[in-house]
């Protein structure tokens, strides 16, 4: 590729929960700015992470995993912003797991554009102890789709993240820089201090909080050095709420101090953080509630 030639363009991160997406997000653009968790389906919004160098700028939008498994006004949400997401980008990253691929993965096949290029991504090849299994699983996944290229990475180590990088720039188009060259995301801060919060919800409550949780930022003012963050955690029933209250408080207590370091980290700023817990039945099979909760 011409070095003096300056490319442009949009790559949506498609896959089914839990494949690591938004892990490679992150490690692409070198900061978090898409939340992770064990739990799958932790991202539930398009994230966008854009990727400046020299030569090239890509945005990259990072999608929820697309749910095949339960419906539910949430999950058909989320699964309409993978679709959308797909429309009107230069390329697709389809995210696949190490030695997996299955019904699941299938399915996000039938989705994908067959009019633009489409690189298959195995991620978590370090935990593959025998590599000689990955050649005959590249084989098998590449039958079930023409794509442009393949490229085992394992997005939590950075093992071979730069060469992905390299194999997506020759498929954008020629063109100036959209966003500068210090930007990695064009989501406002207030989205970013939710998604932070729900992040150590999810992270600190593990499989014991059901996935009806959310987090909505209620207030968020700026001053000289300093931010002032309320929010609220809302929860699908009582018992809910005293979970993540925990005893004597704690819990929550916990939580919002992780999610004001991290605030401040991403931020570059102190941060004052108060939060509370609501309960609200129903939301997450509620299209108007969702709406009202800041989904799109």
């Amino acid at each position: 590729m011409n070095a003096s030639v300056h490319r442009s363009g949009y790559v949506a991160i498609v896959g089914r929960p839990n494949v690591g997406k938004s892990t490679l997000l992150n490690r692409l653009v070198g900061t978090n700015v898409s939340i992770t968790s064990r739990r799958p389906q932790t991202t539930r919004h398009r994230i966008t992470g854009i990727v400046s160098e020299p030569d090239v700028q890509l945005v990259l939008v990072d999608t929820p995993g697309f749910q095949t498994a339960h419906g539910g006004a949430l999950n058909k949400l989320m699964n309409r912003v993978v679709t959308d997401s797909m429309e009107g980008v230069d390329a697709v990253l389809f995210v696949v797991e190490s030695g997996r691929f299955g019904a699941d993965d299938r399915k996000m096949l039938s989705l994908l554009p067959q009019e633009i290029p489409v690189v298959l991504v195995i991620n978590k090849i370090d935990r593959t102890k025998d590599k000689s299994r990955l050649l005959p699983f590249i084989a098998r996944v590449s039958t079930a789709f023409d794509f442009a290229q393949v490229v085992p990475v394992s997005a939590a180590k950075g093992t071979q993240v730069g060469r992905l990088l390299d194999a997506v720039k020759p498929y954008l188009p020629e063109g100036p820089a959209q966003y500068g060259e210090d930007e990695v995301t064009d989501r406002p801060e207030r989205f970013l201090a939710a998604e932070l919060l729900r992040e150590k919800l999810f992270r600190l409550l593990g499989e014991e909080l059901p996935y009806a949780a959310t987090v909505v930022v209620e207030k968020f003012e700026t001053e000289t050095g300093l931010r002032r963050i309320h929010a609220a955690i809302v929860v699908d029933k009582p018992n809910h709420k005293a979970m993540v209250i925990g005893k004597g408080g704690a819990k929550l207590k916990d939580i919002a101090t992780q999610a004001r370091v991290d605030m401040e980290k991403l931020f570059g700023g102190k941060v004052f953080l108060e939060v509370w817990v609501k309960v609200k039945g129903g939301w997450a099979d509620s299209l108007k509630a969702l709406k009202n909760l800041g989904y799109e």
